[in-house]
């Protein structure tokens, strides 16, 4: 059983990663902290060229994207050229648009949507990845809106990327959406949740909170997920600090970088 490969979601340095001078900096301390691969999100205005020269200068794997539904839907030639300048096989969508959240019908059309962009993607060697917050735990009748994306989009086109923080915070187990999602699902969220002195949700360095790691690192092998991205949207530190602390973790649980 392959291990899968811990990376960074870059969204959490999006701060440091506006301008060119600033990613190089960025990728070059990703690198140092023994991370060897990133999810490539929240970025300034970017040339690909230049972001796949960057990553390979530092021998950084570029393992996945987040983009806007709308480039997906309206740039899709220069979406496949820039993946596949980057080696790069995940096209993730970070989050649906607000129009198909509201009702039954809007999940169904998304997931129908979707997965016809993720026919054309996969005619060019590319997976569709939808990554989930909490709002897709709503429930429509009886069933919660991920279940009806999960039904009802195309398991040959639409993969998931399920975010642990996003499923506990809906209310759901994680672990147990791993598993409803095995053979859909090549990349994964890693994201812990801790309690703050307001007694309030926050997001926390993985190990730092109250999710059951090794039962979801676990989960994550048996379901053969190849890439775990740790991401912090918001930290109570310096972002980097924060990534460093989630990688001595994941270490200390034998995870593979």
């Amino acid at each position: 059983m392959a291990e899968p490969i811990i990376a960074v979601q870059l969204y959490t340095l999006r701060e440091f990663t506006k301008t060119p001078e600033d990613f190089a900096k960025t990728l070059s301390r990703v690198k140092n902290m023994g991370y060897n691969a990133v999810q490539v999100s929240g970025t300034g205005p970017l040339d690909p060229q230049f972001v796949k020269n960057t990553a390979d200068k530092e021998g950084i794997a570029i393992c996945a994207t987040h983009i806007p539904f709308e480039r997906l839907k309206n740039d899709k030639e220069q979406v496949i050229y820039q993946h596949k300048l980057w080696n790069c096989n995940y096209v993730g969508i970070g989050s649906m648009p607000d129009s198909y959240r509201t009702d039954r019908e809007g999940y169904v059309c998304f997931a129908k949507e979707a997965s016809e962009y993720g026919r054309i993607l996969a005619e060019n060697g590319l997976t569709l990845i939808y990554h989930n917050h909490n709002f897709e735990f709503r429930k429509f009748g009886d069933k919660t809106g991920m279940q009806i994306l999960l039904d009802e989009s195309d398991p040959d086109t639409f993969q998931f990327e399920i975010d642990t923080y996003w499923v506990q915070s809906g209310g759901a187990d994680p672990i147990e959406w791993i598993n409803k999602v095995k053979g859909r699902m090549d990349v994964v969220h890693f994201k812990d949740m801790a309690i703050n002195e307001q007694n309030q949700q926050m997001m926390a360095e993985v190990g730092e909170g109250n999710l059951n790691w090794k039962d979801i690192i676990a989960a994550c092998k048996a379901n053969e997920v190849i890439w775990c991205a740790v991401e912090q949207d918001i930290c109570q530190r310096d972002p980097f600090e924060s990534l460093a602390i989630s990688q001595k973790n994941l270490a200390k649980f034998g995870c593979h970088f």
